[in-house]
């Protein structure tokens, strides 16, 4: 039998497989969170230029006498960044007028604490000039995800997963909780930048060794429970920062538990899978003894096993020339180039973020709705969507799931296009629909993924994978731009990306019901096989 055969014939959905799943849903749900942190721990408030009161300065002018000394716009707020260079006293009278100059909030700014009592922009005064320091701040921990995902992604496939997800929620408690601590915001920014680095090893260690030890049949399933704790987190997120209103708490609050998932993460053993293919069947073999003894099962065949186990592998891979491997195996061979090409950039999680964060800006044109209920709203609209995927990945197959996602999401943005802004009902439901498609696609593409690649290099395809999603998102907001020059281009490239890239995924190879694929000469073996019945099928016909 062959070992990759006799290895997924060894694993069980059982007792084990469930504390797992629900062991790494927690850390998931809480990453979720930081992802969405700066939505409220960098919210911000209506403002306006401080005016002191006396010689001492110890308290500011407020109600209607602020009009004296800050201009009002049209809906009779104060002005954010500006002030009158002299107190204009005849405002108070009827009809009043003001002719002189403004000029800055020379004694810093006032802040509305009715939401917030604190935020990063009220502690470091992130406004007027500096308030593009706010979006810095979120880009340097965009950045650190993407480049936790290629470093912990690679160093996964060398190190294992195990090790690796341990690294990362240590990582993560340490660095969130000294965020909550941070004096300024450039140290801040470093320590977002070390979260946004773990959040990224969170993600893919956990969800692939989670997978390694799911059998194929239930890999939909859980990869759905999995994708649905990232949605799960969005709804606790706004719980807690409803709860919570000061940043630095809000901030702890959503790091400390870290330290907890550290701690009993220690109990996950390495999967079986990485363990066999880098050479210990020795130890690939006793946790699966391990694992059948929690389920309440006696391992089959346990000397077959360990002697197929540690000869198969090695003679597959000195056969293709290569033991060691790096992110360039994802490029070697004709078939992972294909995978490599085709599955990160235009089909799966580039497109589907780029359409994805588009439409989470437009969700937010819910104006007047308090922003804790447009998180509710954020999270809530995945959920049905992301839950269809265990169900139909199983029954029609990953691809055509994948692709079906990608192009009816990709439709329902250009029949936005010719919709007029008044017609709100019809704009917001294709909206819905089309973020719902994308979060399916999302959940189903951490399954492909998965599946797709080889576990000698899994954990780095999944790490190019998906720092072209976060690319996706980044690129999103620059796309938003082109509407200045052209008004209906943005729809047009958000709706035309998806569908373009639910197309290539046909070219890629469908993964249902097939076990995990371990080497280089495996993945090529599944190719030249398809090929041949490719072949036979059009003989046939003729």
């Amino acid at each position: 039998m062959a070992p990759d055969v006799q290895l997924e014939k060894e694993q069980r959905m059982g007792f084990f497989q469930t504390i797992l799943v629900a062991l790494v849903f927690l850390p998931l749900l809480m990453v979720a969170s930081h992802n969405f942190l700066q939505n409220f721990t960098a919210a911000v408030p209506r403002h306006w230029c401080y005016i002191p009161v006396g010689d001492n300065a110890t308290t500011e002018v407020t109600g209607d006498q602020l009009k004296i000394y800050v201009p009002m716009d049209g809906n009779q707020e104060p002005d954010r960044c500006l002030r009158f260079s002299t107190p204009q006293w005849q405002l108070l009278a009827p009809n009043g007028t003001s002719t002189n100059a403004t000029e800055p909030c020379l004694d810093g700014w006032a802040y509305d604490r009715s939401v917030f009592n604190s935020t990063i922009i009220t502690e470091w005064n992130l406004v007027c000039g500096q308030r593009t320091l706010k979006d810095f701040a979120q880009s340097i921990y965009m950045v650190g995800v993407l480049l936790g995902a290629l470093v912990l992604g690679g160093l996964a496939d060398r190190l294992g997963r195990r090790a690796l997800l341990l690294w990362s929620l240590l990582q993560m408690g340490v660095m969130g909780t000294s965020a909550a601590f941070a004096p300024n915001l450039a140290a801040y920014c470093a320590f977002r930048f070390f979260s946004g680095m773990s959040t990224a090893g969170v993600i893919l260690n956990g969800t692939s060794l989670t997978l390694e030890w799911i059998p194929s049949q239930f890999r939909a399933m859980v990869s759905t429970i999995l994708s649905c704790s990232l949605t799960l987190g969005q709804l606790f997120l706004a719980g807690l920062a409803y709860a919570i209103r000061d940043w630095r708490q809000l901030q702890l609050a959503s790091s400390v538990p870290f330290f907890l998932f550290f701690l009993y993460s220690w109990w996950i053993p390495e999967s079986a899978h990485w363990l066999i293919v880098n050479h210990r069947p020795e130890k690939a073999l006793r946790n699966l003894r391990w694992v059948a003894q929690i389920n309440g099962e006696k391992l089959e065949g346990e000397g077959i096993s360990l002697e197929v186990w540690g000869t198969g592998y090695t003679q597959e891979e000195e056969s293709s020339g290569t033991s060691q491997h790096s992110a360039l195996e994802l490029f070697r061979t004709a078939p992972m180039c294909g995978v490599t090409c085709f599955l990160p950039v235009p089909s799966n999680r580039f497109s589907n973020s780029f359409s994805f964060f588009h439409l989470a800006l437009d969700l937010q044109r819910f104006e007047g709705i308090s922003i804790f209920l447009v998180q509710l709203i954020f999270g809530a609209v995945d959920m049905p969507f992301r839950m269809v995927v265990a169900v139909i990945a199983n029954r029609l197959g990953r691809r055509l799931m994948q692709a079906a996602c990608l192009v009816l999401g990709g439709l329902f943005i250009l029949a936005s296009v010719p919709v007029p802004q008044d017609m709100e009902v019809l704009l917001i439901t294709l909206t819905v629909l089309g973020k719902g498609l994308f979060s399916s696609s999302a959940s189903c593409s951490y399954l492909y993924t998965t599946e797709l690649y080889p576990t000698v290099i899994r954990q780095t395809g999944m790490g190019v994978t998906f720092m072209m999603a976060w690319l996706g998102a980044v690129a999103a907001p620059m796309v938003e731009m082109t509407q200045a020059f052209v008004s209906f281009l943005p729809l047009l490239l958000f709706g035309a990306v998806p569908i373009t890239a639910g197309i290539l995924v046909n070219c890629l190879p469908e993964t249902l019901g097939a076990p995990l694929a371990h080497t280089m000469k495996q993945v090529e073996s599944k190719k030249e096989e398809l090929r041949k019945e490719a072949r036979g099928t059009k003989k046939t016909k003729f």
